[in-house]
């Protein structure tokens, strides 16, 4: 049997582990991304004990929410456009690294 840490991540997530690096902590939220997302448009998972969403980075608009309250979500997106330029910094840094 073959790992897949995509699908493992996805289907469990692991707090703190190499296939999930932290970019970010600010108060409860965790900014982060799965070291698989390459292939996809600069963005930034934001995690709060059980609850996640996705923000893209290049103009900042949501993508998807699991668990958020819409007030609790418009300031996640003021905190991911206050921050946008030091995580895209983190993005391309990680993944230029990787290629």
């Amino acid at each position: 049997m073959t790992f897949d840490k995509q699908y493992w991540n996805w289907r469990f997530p692991i707090r703190y582990n190499k296939f999930m690096p932290t970019s970010l902590r600010i108060g409860p939220y965790r900014f982060f991304f799965y070291s698989g997302d390459a292939g996809e448009p600069p963005h930034m998972h934001v995690q709060r004990d059980q609850a996640e969403c996705k923000f893209w980075l290049d103009s900042v608009r949501l993508v998807w929410n699991r668990g958020f309250s819409s007030a609790e979500l418009r300031r996640i997106e003021r905190l991911t456009e206050k921050h946008e330029v030091r995580l895209m910094e983190i993005w391309n840094d990680y993944f230029n690294a990787h290629e």
